[in-house]
């Protein structure tokens, strides 16, 4: 028998074939997209329309819907595997050996590129829209499969007995402990100094101030509603986020995440934007942080007491602070060094840089003050805006300030002295 004759012969299992690859990759592209989203997603999707709603309520349950995946792709591999099987021992009774090596490999790679690598990869670009497409017929499989879900429960929870046998979580954990599970956990030491800055980071935390980590109101682009892409003027805004603000103010009161958007409209941003929070100028970082997690907010608006808007921060922002080495507002906003050594004993510092990095910087305590930027130290000390050439003394320090751009960005040349902490005014020029 010819080649040609075997292959209409064997057309009906063919055709099998593909329509389980097409069932895999549905399955396989449904997983990806449902457990891409995020917690913002979820929210838009329960308040939308019916296919939205199934979408968000499969995600209840994420142990019911990833045992329903699993199975069903499960059964069609096997299924499939076993026709491709069956196609190439039919194959090979024809005398037809490298055309049954042929349809083996190209079977295994349709599997692996067109159910699973493609589908996935689709899901994870638009995983919104797939969510909601999907969640109809996957519903319908999830649920054919409730009456055998106790199984499915109990053997995980065997399985977790087996491996990870008596484990009880702990209803807090000391400092100590903290530190010890990190030396057990490697013995690199590049790696375990990494770890401990990290957490000494992360409980710093609770420490700083909120407007110490904030990106000014001179820092961010904010724009009123409604927004068009062309205001962006094709560039990216620095902190990675679109403001919007309220329609009768320029207060703050939405953000739009442009790096997690795969495409953007050309008119009406704001439909894209998420509410931001509203945190005092005095709460700590650690109970900003906190908030942002519970309520699921990624930017957070920094108010005065007069309920102002005087800056924002993002969850980026504080991640930066608490996996960098050497975390620097100025870094992040300016891409310049807040501390350089220019000479002995010289240092040109921006106007930006935290009194706790410079004391950190230079292993000192510093006076008492209100201020918790160079910039507001030098306003404190002058009592009026800093201008180019202006010298005052603080603590240990000699500053004088080089450089005064707008809106009170300054650059510092830092010179330390040998005189005692205090507190004094501005050197007396001619």
């Amino acid at each position: 028998m010819s080649t040609a004759q075997c292959l209409v012969e064997l057309s009906p299992w063919l055709v099998a074939m593909v329509l389980l690859v097409c069932c895999s990759a549905f399955f396989s592209c449904s997983e990806a997209a449902l457990f891409y989203l995020r917690r913002q997603d979820r929210r838009r999707l329960r308040s939308g329309n019916p296919a939205q709603r199934i979408a968000a309520s499969l995600l209840d349950d994420p142990d019911r819907l990833l045992s329903a995946v699993v199975f069903w792709n499960l059964l069609i591999n096997i299924v499939y595997f076993a026709i491709s099987a069956m196609v190439s021992i039919r194959l090979q009774s024809e005398n037809l050996r490298t055309e049954a090596g042929v349809a083996a490999v190209v079977s295994l790679l349709v599997i692996i590129f067109l159910s699973e690598m493609l589908p996935k990869a689709v899901a994870v670009s638009q995983s919104r829209m797939i969510a909601a497409t999907v969640s109809i017929p996957l519903a319908a499989s999830v649920r054919i499969l409730d009456p055998l879900m106790p199984v499915f429960r109990f053997a995980n929870l065997i399985s977790r007995r087996l491996f990870l046998p008596g484990f009880q979580a702990e209803a807090s954990l000391e400092l100590g402990d903290l530190e010890r599970a990190i030396e057990l956990s490697t013995s690199d030491v590049k790696l375990l100094e990494q770890e401990r800055t990290v957490l000494h980071n992360i409980v710093t935390l609770s420490d700083i101030r909120i407007d110490e980590l904030m990106r000014p109101r001179t820092q961010f682009l904010s724009f009123p509603p409604p927004v068009s892409l062309s205001d962006l003027e094709g560039k990216m805004t620095p902190s990675g986020y679109l403001l919007v603000t309220e329609e009768d103010s320029e207060e703050v009161a939405a953000a739009i995440p442009l790096r997690h958007l795969s495409e953007l409209p050309e008119t009406h941003l704001e439909h894209n934007a998420e509410p931001v929070i509203y945190v005092p100028w005095c709460a700590s970082a650690a109970e900003v942080l906190d908030q942002m997690r519970r309520l699921d907010r990624e930017v957070a608006a920094i108010v005065n007491e007069y309920g102002e808007t005087i800056g924002i921060v993002t969850y980026d922002d504080i991640l930066d602070t608490i996996f960098g080495r050497l975390p620097s507002r100025s870094a992040r906003l300016f891409q310049v060094s807040s501390i350089a050594e220019v000479e002995s004993d010289v240092w040109h510092v921006t106007g930006m840089t935290s009194l706790r990095r410079l004391a950190r910087h230079f292993q000192l305590d510093l006076p008492p003050t209100k201020s918790v930027t160079v910039a507001g130290v030098i306003q404190e000390v002058l009592q009026r805006m800093p201008a180019r050439g202006d010298v005052c003394h603080w603590g240990p320090f000699r500053l004088e300030v080089i450089d005064s751009a707008d809106r009170g960005q300054l650059t510092v040349r830092l010179t330390q002295t040998r005189q005692e902490l205090h507190l004094s005014g501005p050197e007396s020029t001619p």
